[in-house]
C-alpha cells in the first residue's frame, strides 16, 4: 500500500500520544501512523486496542535517545513527518530524579532533530517537525494574566526547564538550518487513559478505593484543564494548517484552584456511585507541598482560535464527567496500570 504520508507519533501509547495516533489512525487512513513508544512506565499499548490492527498503523518500541534505532525507523519507513510528545512529564518525579528528564526531554528531542534534519538532508518540502510542549515553560502567574506565545520563558522545574530547553533546540533549528518546526504549549490535560500520578485519575482511583485524596498545600493552586480528546483536535489542526516558524498556545478555558476541582470531582463520584451526598469529600488530605510549586497557570489561545479556527468543544463539567464514565467503565485498565511500580512511587510521594 503507498502511503501520502509517513508519520512519526512519539510518546504515542502514553496518555496524550495515544489519543493523537488514535484520531490520526482513524481519521487518515491514507497516512502511515508509525508509533515510537519506549514503553516506560506510563507507556502502555492497552491505551490502543482498538485501533493496533488497522492497516495503516505500525508500532516501533524504540527509544528516542538511541540514533542508530531512530535512522533505521526514519529510513525504513521514508519519514516526512513527525508528531513529537514523547516525554517525562511528571513534576513530582523530575524533583526527585532530574538527570531522567534532561536526558529524554532534551537529548531525546536534539536526537530526534538531528536526525531528522540528517535524513531529509535539507529537502525540507512537504517535510514537517511538530514539537508538542507544555504552559509551565512560562513559569508562574500572579493572580490575573494569561500565558501568551510571546510571554518569556521562566521554568520553575527540572521537568518545565528541560521542555523549555528542548522548545529553544527546535526553534534554533528552525532559524539556522531554516528547518520545518513548529511548536504548541498545551494546559493541563485531562481525561481517559491518564495515567493516576496526576491529580485527577489519582483521586478519581483514591475514591474508588476509598483512601485518602492529596492535595498539596491548601489547594489553592489554579491550572487551566483541557480535555484530552481537544487537545489532539488541536494538533491535527496545528499539523495540517500552522506555518512554518510558528508556535500556538492551546488551552481550554477552564481555570480551576486544586481543591475546587476535587470537590467537584467528589461531588460527580458520589452521584456516579450512588454514594452519600458529601462521602468522598471527607478523603480530603491535605499534604505538604511540593518544593517550587507554580501558583498559576493561564492559557492565552486566541492566536490559535484566530488564525486555525480551532476552540474546545467541550465544557470542562462535561470533560469531567466523560473522563469518570471512562475510568468507571474501565476497572481492567486501571487496575493493570496501578500495580507494580505505581505503587512504589505513590508509597514514596504521599507517605
Amino acid at each position: 500500500m503507498i502511503f501520502e504520508r509517513n508519520i512519526i507519533i512519539t510518546g504515542g501509547a502514553g496518555f496524550i500520544g495515544s489519543h493523537v495516533v488514535r484520531l490520526f489512525v482513524t481519521k487518515y487512513p491514507n497516512y502511515r501512523i508509525v508509533n515510537i513508544d519506549d514503553l516506560t512506565y506510563a507507556g502502555n499499548l492497552e491505551n490502543l486496542l482498538d485501533i493496533e490492527a488497522a492497516e495503516n498503523y505500525f508500532f516501533e518500541k524504540a527509544n528516542i535517545c538511541d540514533a542508530v534505532r531512530m535512522r533505521q525507523i526514519f529510513e525504513e519507513y521514508s519519514i516526512d513527518a513527525v508528531i513529537h510528545l514523547a516525554a517525562e512529564s511528571h513534576v513530582d518525579r523530575s524533583i526527585s530524579n532530574p538527570l531522567s528528564f534532561v536526558q529524554t526531554n532534551i537529548v531525546g528531542t536534539a536526537n530526534l532533530l538531528h536526525i531528522a534534519k540528517e535524513a531529509w538532508q535539507n529537502a525540507f518540502d512537504g517535510k514537517l517537525f511538530y514539537h508538542v510542549s507544555t504552559d509551565e515553560v512560562y513559569g508562574s502567574l500572579g493572580d490575573t494574566g494569561l500565558f501568551t506565545e510571546e510571554t518569556a520563558y521562566d521554568p520553575r522545574s527540572p521537568y518545565s526547564a528541560s521542555k523549555a530547553a528542548s522548545d529553544h533546540l527546535v526553534r534554533s533549528f528552525f532559524h539556522t538550518y531554516h528547518f520545518p518546526a513548529v511548536i504548541s504549549n498545551c494546559s493541563n490535560n485531562y481525561g481517559p487513559n491518564h495515567f493516576p500520578e496526576k491529580l485527577i485519575p489519582l483521586s478519581i482511583n483514591n475514591i474508588l478505593n476509598n483512601k485518602p485524596l492529596p492535595i498539596y498545600g491548601k489547594g489553592e493552586n489554579v491550572r487551566d484543564w483541557l480535555y484530552v480528546v481537544d487537545h489532539a483536535s488541536a494538533i491535527d489542526t496545528i499539523y495540517h494548517q500552522a506555518a512554518i516558524g510558528e508556535t500556538y498556545n492551546i488551552g481550554g478555558h477552564n481555570e480551576w484552584k486544586n481543591i475546587d476541582l476535587i470537590r467537584l470531582l467528589c461531588k460527580l463520584m458520589d452521584e456516579k456511585l450512588g454514594r452519600t451526598a458529601g462521602a468522598s469529600e471527607q478523603l480530603i488530605t491535605f499534604v505538604k507541598d511540593r518544593a517550587g510549586h507554580d501558583l498559576r497557570y493561564a492559557i492565552d489561545s486566541s492566536k490559535i482560535q484566530r488564525e486555525l479556527g480551532w476552540t474546545p468543544s467541550v465544557t470542562f463539567e462535561e470533560g469531567l464527567s466523560k473522563t469518570i464514565d471512562w475510568y468507571l467503565a474501565n476497572p481492567l485498565w486501571l487496575e493493570h496500570v496501578t500495580s507494580g511500580d505505581y505503587l512504589t512511587y505513590y508509597n514514596k510521594q504521599y507517605h
